[in-house]
């Protein structure tokens, strides 16, 4: 169990409605269903009604301070198949890249990839009281595309297995292209902030709104003021 998912979730049954794909820029077709994940009969492009509105409103703040430039979306909603499904084929690929095979892999190596795993996907439980944040539709990962839909260089990509993933990995550096990097997440984080979200601790495209992350880095921030998270799993 991870410190988030000791948060207590009240559960607001708040819908989970389409994004309005045309104010933003998307990822098409969905990368995770160009690997095979089957989503069945919902879209991954859904969040909970409150959180498409704060998404609407961090892509305001967006388009105010940087004209024609928008939040490019990634990936939303996440069922815990799809989340099964990457955790499996993050391991797969681990197997691929340490030449490895599911009949040569020893026990030992084995819990060291799923370690690795683990580091950047949830676990896909699907006890309520533990959901992946995306199966609960309060959670999306997105970067910024400017005036020419260019993608912004954030100095690394989304799902990496690296520590170029974490946050404020260019935040020291002295190299001007590195120092460019760390001002692109910040403002990502800046705008996402400023709308209500709260930014994954160590992943740079991750950002939530009223799932038990959210709720445990606002508490971790706000001691004084207490927070449960209002959505759970769908």
């Amino acid at each position: 169990m991870k410190p988030y998912q000791k948060i207590l979730i009240r559960e607001c049954n708040e819908p989970l409605i389409p994004i309005p794909l045309e104010k933003f820029a998307v990822e098409l077709p969905h990368p995770y269903e160009k690997l095979g994940a089957e989503y069945g009969q919902r879209s991954p492009y859904c969040l909970r009604q409150g959180v498409v509105e704060a998404l609407e409103m961090a892509q305001f703040f967006l388009g105010t301070s940087h004209p024609g430039w928008k939040l490019k979306i990634y990936d939303a909603y996440r069922p815990v198949g799809v989340q099964q499904f990457m955790v499996d084929y993050t391991f797969d690929l681990l197997l691929k890249k340490h030449h490895l095979t599911p009949s040569t892999v020893s026990a030992q190596q084995r819990q060291n990839i799923w370690e690795q795993v683990y580091q950047l996907w949830a676990v896909p439980s699907i006890e309520k009281e533990l959901p992946p944040p995306h199966s609960t539709g309060a959670a999306i990962d997105l970067t910024l595309v400017n005036s020419y839909n260019n993608v912004i260089d954030m100095g690394g990509e989304i799902d990496e297995l690296s520590e170029r993933s974490h946050p404020n990995y260019y935040q020291k550096s002295k190299q001007l292209v590195e120092q460019q990097y760390h001002r692109h997440r910040q403002l990502l984080n800046q705008v996402m902030t400023l709308a209500g979200f709260m930014r994954h601790p160590g992943e740079w495209w991750h950002f939530s709104l009223g799932d038990q992350m959210w709720a445990w880095l606002h508490n971790q921030q706000h001691p004084e003021n207490i927070l449960q998270a209002r959505y759970g799993r769908i």
